[in-house]
C-alpha cells in the first residue's frame, strides 16, 4: 500500500501559499505565482513516482524536511522550518516553559546518555539525580549510544505524566530505578539579582533571555533591591551571552529606564504592513539613576535593541565587547501538522535610524558565501548628544573590555568533558563547600585536578601548528615536501607545545571555569552564575568603577 503524500502536498503549499493570491495580481506577481505553482507540481509529482518506484522504502518526513532545509539554506540562517519533532525545543526557546523532567543531558565520550545541569526543584532534582549521573534506560528503552534526536522524545511530555528512569552512579555503577513525574519546567529569565558595590547600593540583575513577561521578571527584582537599599546609586543590566527573544519585551525592558512615549525601535520589510514603530507606553521605573548595560559578542536581537537603544538615547553607558550583529526580525507562521516557519519579514532600528545587522544575506558571493558589511560601508550616526555610532557591525560598547576568548587548553578540557568530570568526581568525594560568591579552588585542590589530567589526552593543534599542518598538506600536493622535510621538522618540534607548561600558563583562567563547575554542583545554575560573578568579572569591575565613583567618569562617557 502506497502511503499518502497529501500531507506534503498540503505543508509545501501552505509553506508559499501564505505570501501569495492569484488574484489582482500584476502580470510580474502572475508569472510568480505560475512558476512557483508549476514547481510545486514538480515536486509532487517527483514525491510520487519516488514512493511508487523507488528501490527501497522512503521516509516521506525525513525527505519533506530534507528538502525544505536545503531550500531555506539559501536564505539567512534565522529562516527555518520547525517540525514536529522539533516544536517542543522551539517552544523552549521562545516561552522558557517546557514539560519534562527539568536537566541539561550530555554525551560522554563512551557513549553513555549523562545528566549534565538539574534544574533546581525540578522532578529530576526532587528524584535526588545529579549531574554525572549516567541514565542506562528510559521505559525500557536502552540509551547507550542513542542520539539526542532518539532519546530526547522519551524525556519529554506532557506534565503529569511519568516515566521510569534507570539511573547508573558513575563512580560505584550501582543501578538505581526512578519513577519520576513530568512537569511544567519554568527557566527564570532573570536568574540572579543583587547589590554590589563597595556600599551595597549599585543593583546588579542578570537578564539571560527575552522571554514572555522577563520585563516584569526584572522590574520585580530591581524593587527587590530597591528595598534593601533606600539609596540606589545604580544599575547593571547583564544580557552578555543574551540571544535575544521577543521584540515587545526588549521594548518593554527599555521602558524601566525610559520615559512614556518614547521611539526604541522601528522596522522596514518588503511588505508595508511591517513596516511598524515602537515606542514605551508604560510609566517608567527609573529615568534618571545611572545605567550600565554589559554585552558581549553572544548578545543578540533583543540586547542588541536594548542596548542599542540606551546607547542613541545617551540613557546609560555599554560596557563589553561588539555585540553579534543580528538586525532582523522573524514572525512564526504555522503550517499544519504541528509544523512551523519561522520566517524573516523585516529589518530593524534603533532609535538614530541604524540598523545593527553586520551580515548581507541577500547578496552572496558566487560560492554561496556571505560576508561580512566592510568598515567603508559602515554609515555613522550620532545619539541624542550627538556621540557617533556606526551601523552595520553590531553594537560598539562605550566602554570596551578586553575580548575574553577562551584558551586552547582550555576550549579542550571542555570539549572533552575533563571539567565536568572532575567536577562530578570532586562533588563525590567533598560533601559541601563554601558559599558560591566565596568558593576557590586552593593551590593544592588545583595541583590534585592537574595530577588527575596527567592520565588524560588533552593534546591540541595551537594556531602555528595548524598553519604548518597546512603547509605540509600544500606541499605534499604539489611534490615538494620531501625538498624542505628537514626543515619542516625542525620548525615542527620549535612549535610543539607541552602539556605541563600550558595547564601551568593558563591555570588562573582554568581554576576559575572549573571553580564555577564545581560552584554549579552544589548551588545550581544560580551557583555558578554567582561564582563567576564574584570570581574576577572584568567587566562587572568596570561597570562599579563608573557607578561607585562620583559620577563624573559615566558623566564624560555621554557628553
Amino acid at each position: 500500500m502506497k502511503p499518502s503524500i497529501s500531507k506534503t502536498f498540503i505543508l509545501l503549499a501552505l509553506l508559499i501559499g501564505t505570501g501569495f493570491h492569484p488574484y489582482a495580481q500584476t502580470n510580474e506577481a502572475t508569472d510568480k505565482y505560475f512558476e512557483i505553482s508549476k514547481n510545486l507540481e514538480i515536486y509532487t509529482n517527483l514525491f510520487k513516482e519516488l514512493n511508487i518506484y523507488y528501490v527501497d522504502p522512503i521516509e516521506p518526513g525525513l525527505m519533506t524536511k530534507t528538502g525544505i532545509d536545503a531550500m531555506l539554506k539559501g536564505l539567512d540562517p534565522y529562516t527555518n522550518f520547525i517540525s514536529e519533532a522539533e516544536i517542543e525545543d522551539f517552544e523552549f526557546q521562545t516561552s522558557g516553559r517546557y514539560g519534562g523532567i527539568g536537566t541539561g543531558i550530555r554525551i560522554d565520550d563512551d557513549s553513555n546518555v549523562v545528566i549534565a545541569d538539574p534544574i533546581e526543584g525540578s522532578p529530576v532534582d526532587k528524584a535526588g539525580i545529579r549531574a554525572g549521573d549516567i541514565i542506562v534506560s528510559i521505559d525500557g528503552h536502552t540509551l547507550k549510544g542513542k542520539t539526542e534526536e532518539q532519546f530526547g522524545p522519551l524525556l519529554k511530555g506532557s506534565s503529569g505524566t511519568t516515566l521510569t528512569m534507570v539511573i547508573q552512579h558513575p563512580f560505584t555503577g550501582e543501578h538505581t530505578t526512578h519513577t519520576i513525574q513530568r512537569q511544567e519546567i519554568n527557566i527564570s529569565s532573570v536568574p540572579y539579582f543583587t547589590l554590589l558595590g563597595n556600599e551595597k547600593n549599585i543593583a546588579y540583575a542578570s537578564l539571560t533571555q527575552f522571554t514572555p513577561n522577563c520585563s516584569r521578571d526584572l522590574q520585580k527584582a530591581l524593587d527587590s533591591l530597591k528595598e534593601q537599599s533606600k539609596n540606589l546609586k545604580g544599575v547593571v543590566l547583564d544580557l552578555r551571552g543574551n540571544p535575544g527573544g521577543l521584540l515587545s519585551e526588549a521594548v518593554s525592558v527599555c521602558n524601566l529606564f525610559l520615559d512614556r512615549g518614547q521611539l526604541v525601535v522601528s522596522t522596514k520589510g518588503k511588505n508595508a504592513d511591517w513596516n511598524k514603530e515602537f515606542h514605551t507606553n508604560a510609566t517608567a521605573w527609573n529615568t534618571s539613576i545611572p545605567l550600565v548595560v554589559l554585552i558581549n559578542h553572544s548578545s543578540a536581537s533583543a540586547s542588541e535593541i536594548v542596548s542599542g537603544t540606551i546607547q542613541d538615547l545617551d540613557r546609560g553607558v555599554v560596557i563589553g565587547t561588539r555585540s553579534y550583529g543580528k538586525g532582523l526580525v522573524q514572525i512564526v507562521r504555522p503550517l499544519g501538522y504541528n509544523t512551523q516557519l519561522k520566517v524573516t519579514t523585516a529589518k530593524y532600528y534603533t532609535p538614530s535610524g541604524r540598523c545593527i545587522q553586520a551580515i548581507d544575506y541577500s547578496h552572496r558571493n558566487e560560492d554561496g558565501s556571505v560576508a561580512i558589511v566592510p568598515d567603508s560601508l559602515k554609515k555613522p550616526f550620532k545619539t541624542k548628544n550627538g556621540r557617533l555610532v556606526y551601523d552595520g557591525g553590531g553594537v560598539e560598547p562605550d566602554v570596551k573590555t578586553e575580548n575574553v576568548e577562551l584558551s586552547n587548553m582550555l576550549q579542550t578540557l571542555l570539549a572533552k568533558g575533563y571539567i565536568f568530570d572532575y567536577a562530578t568526581k570532586y562533588y563525590h568525594e567533598h560533601s559541601d563547600i563554601a558559599p558560591p560568591q566565596e568558593f576557590r579552588l586552593s593551590d593544592a585542590e588545583f595541583n590534585a585536578f592537574v595530577t588527575w589530567l596527567n592520565s588524560k589526552d588533552y593534546s591540541y593543534q595551537t594556531a602555528s601548528e595548524r598553519k604548518l599542518q597546512e603547509l605540509k598538506e600544500q606541499a605534499e600536493a604539489e611534490k615538494s615536501f620531501n625538498k624542505i622535510r628537514t626543515e619542516f621538522n625542525a620548525l615542527a618540534a620549535k612549535l610543539a607545545h607541552d602539556k605541563k607548561r600550558d595547564i601551568a600558563q593558563h591555570a588562573a583562567e582554568v581554576s576559575r571555569v572549573l571553580a564555577a563547575e564545581i560552584a554549579g554542583r552544589y548551588y545550581y545554575q544560580k551557583g555558578r552564575v554567582i561564582n563567576r560573578l564574584y570570581n574576577g568579572d572584568q567587566d562587572v569591575q568596570q561597570a562599579l568603577s563608573l557607578l561607585d565613583a562620583d559620577g563624573s567618569k559615566y558623566n564624560e562617557i555621554l557628553k
